[in-house]
């Protein structure tokens, strides 16, 4: 969260992205993009409009990376 500028101690599971930790709409956005061309994150559009919290972001990570990958062999 550095190219937020957010400290590592308001980083909680029950932090909500906009109230807590101060991201804006287009900073979430950002964020998701930057995942999207680093790790390969799928958007997938309608569940990003869920997600308030940094649990929501890990339980949508959990649910969705990997799902891009090419099968091995």
């Amino acid at each position: 969260m550095k190219q937020f500028e957010i400290p590592p101690e308001k980083i909680r599971p029950e932090a909500h992205l906009f109230r807590d930790l101060g991201m804006d709409s287009i900073d979430a956005l950002d964020w998701f993009a930057a995942m999207q061309s680093e790790i390969d994150l799928p958007i997938i559009e309608k569940e990003l409009k869920m997600i308030r919290t940094v649990q929501d972001v890990v339980d949508y990570l959990v649910r969705n990376l990997g799902k891009n990958a090419e099968p091995l062999g």
